[in-house]
């Protein structure tokens, strides 16, 4: 696993991924449970986009310092905006599950963060080594890439039909086997994990919640890393991307919820994104589709899909 990336912008990766965690989860724990209002997600959400693009300044001009060549800097920045939007537009739909997963289990709105902020960093580790195993395996077989299409292709298939449809937590397989293994309350007991009912510590629903929301990202994961693959080969701009997209995944959780029915079209154009990347990849040997190509591709069809989801809301809204 070959990456352009310099040793010290590594070093500066990771300390901007612990400062933000710090931030994150050491000063914003301060204010305890509360309601996340629109306007906080909002400006939350601003925050962590403009941190991501500040960070795909930076590595642009490491890029560039350290070849000597700007449109190779632009190339590689280019691969880092495609890898962000890309797996910034599949967490739109995961956030959609995790809204489900809280409906379900009646998850207080104050209590939801803590488990966001815990599925944030449970979810950065996760990536981080399947990104690092993905990679390797990349590197060792190259017909993986041709899996990994046809994969992405059948999920984006089956992403289109299932959309517009009700989904159901009742028969899932990991919450039944959950309910299974695991003495579960009928009450949550405040933040906590774990309670103690007739002097026996049994789980909490918020702990059931915590392990399906983990379930969950793993799940993402699959389709989201090998999308980004199909752009580039360099896993610092895939483990990069994917996580300055996850720090950011808290507050948009908040800012989509309060206007998630405004884009119930989005799964559409996430399915025909992932298509669309699915091809990529299996296409790869045969002709090398452009990264401003597919920048354009995933931009147009999250915009189409989104103006398309507020003309129908607005149109099936009564007049007076």
């Amino acid at each position: 696993m070959q990456t352009i990336a310099p040793l010290w912008l590594w070093a500066a990766f990771i300390g901007i991924v612990l400062v933000s965690l710090f931030v994150d989860f050491v000063v914003l724990k301060k204010q305890g449970a509360h309601d996340i209002g629109v306007k906080e997600a909002l400006n939350w959400s601003l925050v962590w986009v403009a941190l991501s693009f500040m960070f795909n300044g930076l590595f642009w001009w490491a890029v560039r310092d350290s070849t000597g060549s700007a449109e190779i800097a632009n190339t590689k920045s280019l691969e880092f905006l495609t890898g962000y939007l890309i797996e910034k537009s599949l967490a739109v739909d995961n956030i959609f599950v995790f809204l489900m997963i809280f409906t379900y289990f009646a998850v207080p709105s104050h209590y939801q963060k803590r488990v966001l902020m815990i599925g944030i960093i449970g979810a950065i580790v996760l990536r981080t080594i399947m990104i690092l195993v993905g990679g390797w395996l990349l590197a060792q077989f190259h017909w993986i890439l041709y899996v990994f299409g046809a994969f992405l292709i059948l999920t984006g298939i089956k992403m289109w039909w299932a959309a517009g449809k009700e989904p159901a937590l009742d028969d899932n397989p990991a919450l039944k086997l959950l309910r299974r293994i695991l003495p579960v309350s009928k009450h949550y007991d405040g933040e906590k994990f774990w309670t103690v009912e007739n002097g026996k510590k049994i789980a909490t629903p918020l702990f059931m919640v915590i392990c399906l929301v983990a379930l969950t990202d793993v799940i993402f994961a699959v389709d989201s890393i090998p999308a980004i693959f199909a752009i580039t080969s360099d896993p610092f701009i895939v483990l990069t991307s994917n996580v300055f997209a996850i720090l950011g995944l808290r507050a948009m959780y908040f800012l989509l919820a309060a206007v998630a029915n405004k884009f119930h079209l989005l799964n559409y154009g996430l399915a025909v994104i992932l298509v669309f990347i699915g091809a990529k990849m299996c296409l790869i040997d045969v002709y090398k589709i452009p990264v401003m190509a597919s920048l354009g591709v995933v931009v147009g069809v999250l915009a189409l899909t989104m103006l398309l989801s507020v003309r129908s809301a607005s149109a099936d809204v009564p007049r007076g």
